[in-house]
């Protein structure tokens, strides 16, 4: 007999495979757990990365007598009851694997209550029940994880560095602040807070925890809806971005995932805003009924298919850009002391005074990360690199005491603005190494990039001038000849329809050789080869051609190509003229690559740099 069937164990210990890939997949999991458990306070404790100890401390609804050790069977849930259940999941957990693959690769420990009696107290180790006792009758659940992979070593081989363990699960607990402002999350290391968040149901307050304030004050409220989505959140204004894509989380139905397509329609949303390389800082929060999705696509629930995918991809980047066409988005230049700024890692807030005092650094771990294969890996080791990310000095304060220090002082407002304000009138008063107009106004002293301002103003003109294409061909007295390589070819060979209905008709002329004798009237003159090469090259990729993109290509092609350029100079009317277009455009703030056109000093800052005010 070949086929047996597995026992409970190895079965167990297999769905742990999937489930529980490393500490953090244990402390996703039982947050989750205690989030559903409609907790407003939960405390997250670990030891060595959670290596050691994962501790969950909560205030949910906790679990009965009767059902504890169910609970800790395969496949046992009080999510799902039948198959029109799995199509309406409106909870974190539901599979039924989380608890029985934990406890099968670690000493597990759980007190829990409901509050109305004494508590029920159960001991597994390697999944097997060996104790079982009451607890005492404080409402919720505490489980305790020990020695995890202590019975599969070869998982346990494969476990990064501590700061690599702590920073995965650091930017987990994140992702679940930020999806749960109304909850309370206390989170320690070793027996040192890490951070807290004050659970007022306030997201910007989270972001001030973990990303700080500098960040917080420059983070613009977003909100929108349709018959089937309601998206609301926070987006940082251009000036404001990171090197990864790490800093988008995407929230659904307050489940943090994954989501490339979201989170390209979040980039495409920014669209020339963004410098080439970099990425926002964006928390997305989506809504909608259950039934339009499919959270069942991976064991790890980080990922979700949408039954209205493209409304969606359409309303996230609609929504962006339009947020940023009602703001001024000119960063202001803020004073900075010229004296060195003490070592500082996280910023200690005071909460006697309400704002932050020297930084107190525990010397252990000052030499820990000044070791040379320190290295930080995710979204909040990155933020206390930079020093961003305040953390709170104790663990008892109340949520009032939370709220006066984390509550940044502007809030972020999208003013309204109509066309040609967004950019205020400014006055050229001269030039700085033919390179940058310099100009004023009563609000303060404006810097200007030539070249980027010219890049936007031809932008905008060459893109709408080739927004409206006609499906005329231009004749060619000398066709254009094109070499491609054998992989191209058989590219060209293979999408010939896709080509001829956009206009090109590709002739062979030898081995890997073609002609092209006409091409379509839209094509920006003297960019020819360019952008068919690059429709070439789109097939190759997208095997497809998307029109829209390629005539995007050309017109930032031919806005660079034809703008003034460094070293130039221009006389007091040709600075005012570029000033007065650039305000006439759509987008004033970038150039098509995403770099800044205009700074601005305040003449507060200015004064203030000249000590006319103190």
């Amino acid at each position: 007999m070949k086929i047996i069937q597995m026992s409970e164990a190895l079965a167990n210990k297999i769905a742990a495979g999937e489930v529980v890939e490393r500490p953090a997949s244990v402390v996703k999991e039982l947050v989750e757990n205690s989030i559903d458990a409609k907790s407003t306070w939960i405390k997250i404790e670990v030891s060595e990365a959670g290596l050691e100890e994962i501790k969950i401390t909560d205030n949910g609804e906790g679990i009965s007598q009767e059902d504890v050790e169910r609970a800790f069977l395969r496949h046992a849930t009080s999510k799902i009851r039948n198959e029109s259940d799995l199509f309406h999941v409106q909870t974190l957990g539901f599979r039924g694997e989380a608890l029985a693959s934990i406890a099968s690769v670690s000493r597990l420990t759980i007190k829990t209550s409901q509050g109305e009696h004494a508590g029920t107290y159960l001991s597994l180790e390697g999944g097997e029940v060996k104790e079982k006792g009451k607890s005492d009758a404080r409402r919720g659940t505490e489980i305790t994880v020990s020695n995890l992979f202590y019975n599969t070593p070869a998982r346990l081989k494969y476990m990064k560095t501590i700061h690599t363990e702590l920073g995965h699960i650091t930017d987990l607990l994140n992702r679940l602040a930020l999806s749960h402002p109304e909850i309370r999350f206390e989170v320690m290391h070793n027996g040192k807070i890490l951070f807290q968040t004050p659970g007022t149901g306030d997201l910007l307050q989270v972001i001030a925890q973990i990303y700080g304030m500098g960040v917080a004050r420059k983070m613009l409220p977003i909100e929108g809806k349709t018959l089937d989505f309601k998206i609301s959140g926070y987006i940082a204004k251009p000036e404001v971005t990171r090197a990864s894509r790490a800093y988008i989380s995407i929230i659904l139905n307050g489940r943090y995932i994954k989501s490339i397509p979201i989170t390209q329609a979040i980039i495409r949303g920014y669209h020339t805003l963004l410098p080439i390389g970099r990425s926002p800082i964006a928390i997305l929060k989506i809504d909608m009924d259950p039934i339009l999705v499919d959270v069942n696509v991976h064991p790890t629930k980080l990922e979700a298919r949408f039954s209205k995918d493209k409304e969606l991809y359409l309303l996230v980047e609609e929504l962006i850009r339009n947020t940023f066409r009602q703001t001024r988005l000119i960063p202001e230049i803020s004073h900075k002391p010229t004296e060195k700024p003490k070592q500082s890692i996280q910023p200690t807030l005071n909460f006697d005074e309400g704002r932050y005092r020297e930084p107190k650094i525990e010397q252990a771990f000052v030499d820990k990360i000044e070791q040379p294969n320190y290295q930080p890996e995710l979204a909040n080791f990155k933020t206390m690199e930079e020093g961003l990310a305040p953390e709170a000095v104790t663990e008892h304060q109340s949520n009032q005491q939370f709220k006066q220090t984390f509550e940044p002082e502007e809030k972020p407002v999208v003013e309204q603005f109509s066309s040609g304000e967004r950019v205020p009138t400014m006055y050229p008063i001269g030039q700085l190494h033919g390179t940058y107009i310099l100009a004023q106004n009563e609000n303060g002293f404006y810097m200007i990039d030539q070249h980027a301002a010219q890049e936007r103003i031809k932008y905008e003109f060459f893109k709408e001038k080739l927004g409206q294409p006609t499906n005329e061909l231009q004749q060619l007295l000398i066709p254009l000849t094109f070499e491609f390589s054998k992989q191209e070819s058989i590219f060209i060979e293979h999408y010939k329809e896709e080509f001829e209905k956009v206009g090109i008709f590709f002739e062979s002329f030898g081995q890997q050789t073609y002609i092209i004798r006409s091409y379509p009237n839209w094509f920006p003159q003297g960019f020819e080869e360019e952008v068919i090469r690059e429709m070439v090259e789109q097939i190759m990729q997208d095997e497809r051609i998307n029109i829209e993109s390629i005539r995007e290509e050309a017109a930032i092609l031919m806005s660079c190509k034809r703008s003034i350029k460094a070293n130039h100079h221009l006389n007091n009317d040709d600075m005012f003229r570029l000033l007065e277009d650039l305000r006439k455009t759509t987008d004033p703030f970038t150039c098509p690559h995403g770099r800044p056109i205009i700074i601005h000093f305040s003449t507060y800052e200015l004064e203030k740099m000249f000590k006319r005010v103190m």
